[in-house]
């Protein structure tokens, strides 16, 4: 059956959590990016999001819980994560903690790690469908493995077509990035993806400065393959000048095809970055040529991004 396009009312919301608890697949917008949600206490609707977006299962998920309380039945609590809790949470910020021995979640959802990924998103969609819903819910971006995040329910129809049940339409993301990732499984906290919450901002709460994670490094969290949110064409990079037939996304006074801040705003460029490369991707252009983006703050979160979409496949 063709997937179900459902609106934020309370009814459409119910009918969403209704198809989860049946093991059913629903995409939902967060401030970051659309997630494609499942049930994450059942297996067999965890492993749907696998297959739907033909992920690797060596790669875990992000768990999103409605409160405080769901997440601290799940990991193991700590002062650190309550510190960064009361500073960012409900929003873009993921923890990583040790996994709570009895914690009813899927072995699947974190790919046979002994932590877990959680966050409680701050959009207020999700959080209507989190409490409609009653339980964690695993999902990650709602679209095929290794492309570009979808920010519109429009992105999550075109990449994931007829494999899922459902998508609640929300409108476009606030943030346009993924979240943050932080491994707090040991000392010091490890920046695992850099995302809407900045490095000077965690090192503030903490009052202390977090380790950084190597390439080399496991997988232990999402967004870490070297090759991820990739558009169909090839991607160049700190393009000074644009050649003949390229797509052009500048930032800045530069001229081009579609610009992701013109004042050189970096939340304004993180939240344009997604829906502009698949905008470009749809001209059918063999290659997009991306202005420099400043390596600070919020920037250093899409130049991760844009080094992953540019990366050999």
């Amino acid at each position: 059956m063709p997937t179900l396009r459902l609106s934020a009312s309370t009814q459409d919301l119910t009918r969403a959590a209704r198809i989860l608890a049946e093991g059913g697949l629903v995409a939902f917008p967060t401030e970051t990016v659309y997630g494609l949600g499942a049930d994450a206490r059942q297996d067999h609707a965890v492993a749907r999001i696998y297959k739907a977006k033909e992920r690797p299962e060596f790669n875990p998920l992000i768990v999103h819980v409605a409160d405080l309380d769901a997440a601290k039945d799940l990991v193991i609590w700590s002062e650190a994560a309550q510190a960064l809790a009361d500073a960012f949470w409900p929003g873009p910020l993921t923890l990583v903690l040790p996994l709570r021995e009895g914690a009813h979640v899927s072995r699947l959802v974190t790919a046979g790690l002994d932590s877990l990924a959680v966050r409680i998103p701050a959009a207020p969609v999700a959080q209507n469908l989190l409490r409609t819903f009653g339980g964690p819910v695993a999902a990650p971006s709602a679209n095929r493995s290794g492309q570009i995040s979808p920010t519109r329910a429009a992105h999550v129809l075109e990449g994931l077509g007829d494999r899922i049940e459902a998508v609640v339409d929300g409108g476009p993301c606030a943030v346009g990035l993924e979240s943050t990732i932080l491994g707090l499984t040991g000392t010091p906290p490890t920046l695992l993806r850099p995302g809407g919450i900045t490095e000077e901002a965690l090192n503030e709460v903490l009052d202390t400065r977090i380790a950084l994670r190597r390439e080399t490094d496991g997988i232990t969290a999402p967004g870490q393959t070297r090759s991820h949110y990739a558009p169909r064409a090839r991607v160049r990079l700190n393009a000074v000048d644009f050649e003949p037939g390229e797509a052009r996304l500048g930032f800045g006074t530069v001229p081009c095809d579609l610009n992701l801040s013109p004042g050189e705003d970096l939340t304004e460029a993180a939240a344009n970055l997604f829906e502009y490369l698949h905008r470009l991707d749809a001209t059918g252009a063999a290659t997009i040529a991306i202005s420099p983006i400043p390596h600070l703050g919020l920037g250093i979160a899409i130049n991760d991004r844009l080094s992953r979409a540019a990366a050999e496949r």
